[in-house]
């Protein structure tokens, strides 16, 4: 379907037009958006208010360097093992990215709240957020949004396709410990996830949070299987 003939309503037109004034979309997607702007008044005036929130931001958020070995650590708390030498994961321009994203799409995850009826700014500033970004050429997208109130994670697909006969799964690490699951996670809707009380002393900023492609079902031994496709890290709203 394209993005022009996409009818998710009013709510997903202005996650459309916050992604476009963030920049998460590409080529064709951001070609397809962009025509949609140019013919829809509301949309257009979505995108100079998402313009004049964004441009406070220019000057607030710089590329910063994971800390040495992160990406081994991330890898070998998934699968176990030592990572392999070279790829995508020893990749500082895909890390570098990490913290500026997550800031961004926060701001998205205030509109998507903003949305909702009697947002209380106080449970606002109990919530966390992380961009789950497509590594490795997946495609696939996610927000994870942490009430600690309702001590709840809800994971919004952003992009992505299912793939026959595999489930993704999600998964959150914590400083030193293994990477726990987190239960498998569709791409065509949103999710809440509740928490059990190990789980919610786990997440906090700084967490990482991993999508992995496993077997249907997720994997049945309580580690990661299939590939990393999707990583972001917790951060404060």
């Amino acid at each position: 379907m394209s993005l022009e003939g996409l009818s998710g309503g009013r709510d997903d037109d202005q996650v459309l037009v916050a992604e476009y004034a963030l920049g998460l979309l590409e080529g064709g997607e951001r070609a397809a958006v962009a025509r949609r702007i140019a013919a829809d008044p509301a949309m257009a005036a979505d995108l100079r208010l998402w313009r004049t929130r964004l441009a406070t931001l220019d000057v607030q958020f710089a590329e910063v360097a994971a800390p040495t070995g992160v990406l081994q650590q991330v890898e070998w708390r998934l699968f176990g093992a030592a990572p392999a030498p070279g790829g995508w994961w020893n990749s500082l321009a895909l890390w570098r990215g990490l913290t500026a994203a997550a800031a961004a799409v926060a701001i998205i995850a205030i509109g998507v709240n903003l949305l909702q009826p009697r947002v209380d700014p106080k449970v606002l500033a109990n919530q966390l957020v992380a961009a789950i970004q497509s590594q490795a050429g997946s495609g696939v997208e996610f927000v994870a949004l942490y009430d600690e109130g309702s001590g709840e994670v809800r994971i919004t697909s952003l992009k992505g396709a299912a793939v026959p006969d595999k489930d993704y799964e999600l998964w959150y690490i914590k400083g030193e410990q293994p990477a726990v699951s987190m239960g498998v996670i569709p791409v065509d809707q949103r999710m809440e996830i509740p928490l059990d009380p190990a789980a919610r002393a786990n997440i906090a900023p700084g967490t990482v949070f991993a999508v992995t492609l496993e077997q249907k079902g997720g994997s049945p031994t309580g580690k990661a299987q299939g590939p990393i496709v999707a990583v972001g890290t917790a951060t404060p709203i």
